[in-house]
């Protein structure tokens, strides 16, 4: 778990977590610190565990105010249709499109878009990659560091 600081008014925490179990865990550790919204970001693993997502969709439409669904690692499966699939259990849980849950598919617009749904004492989690060093699209494996790459979304914002 890692917590980035650029000066901004809003929490946000990276995690590596990705699974259900793990979802639960996070969202009862988190959920009572979070004096505004919690907003919760995450995508699943393309060829991965299907049976996983809806859980996932399901926790976080539990927990967090708003739930922006995202790319992970598609690898070679449709990334859209894995949102679909994670998107099952956030209405599920109550979640609405476009209303209290949003997908975005490209993780950079995802995590921006993340941020300026964000206000002051907000949470925003972003979960899934953690400290992986890369993404993984249909084309194979790209850099990234998503430390790094929310510190340059919030300078870029604020």
């Amino acid at each position: 778990m890692t917590t980035v600081d650029e000066e901004q008014d809003f929490n946000v925490i990276v995690d590596y977590a990705h699974t259900p179990d793990s979802f639960e865990k996070l969202f009862k550790d988190i959920k009572p610190t979070v004096e505004g919204k919690m907003i919760v970001l995450f995508g699943s693993l393309g060829g991965g565990d299907k049976g996983k997502r809806p859980l996932q969709g399901k926790l976080a439409g539990k927990y967090a105010d708003e739930v922006i669904i995202c790319e992970e690692d598609d690898r070679q499966e449709d990334g859209q249709a894995i949102i679909e699939e994670i998107a099952v259990g956030a209405k599920e849980a109550g979640k609405v499109l476009d209303k209290d849950m949003f997908y975005v598919h490209d993780r950079p617009e995802a995590i921006r878009f993340a941020f300026t749904r964000a206000s002051k004492n907000d949470t925003v989690l972003l979960l899934g990659k953690g400290h992986e060093k890369t993404i993984e699209h249909a084309d194979g494996e790209h850099p990234w560091n998503e430390t790094e790459i929310a510190k340059e979304t919030l300078r870029s914002i604020t």
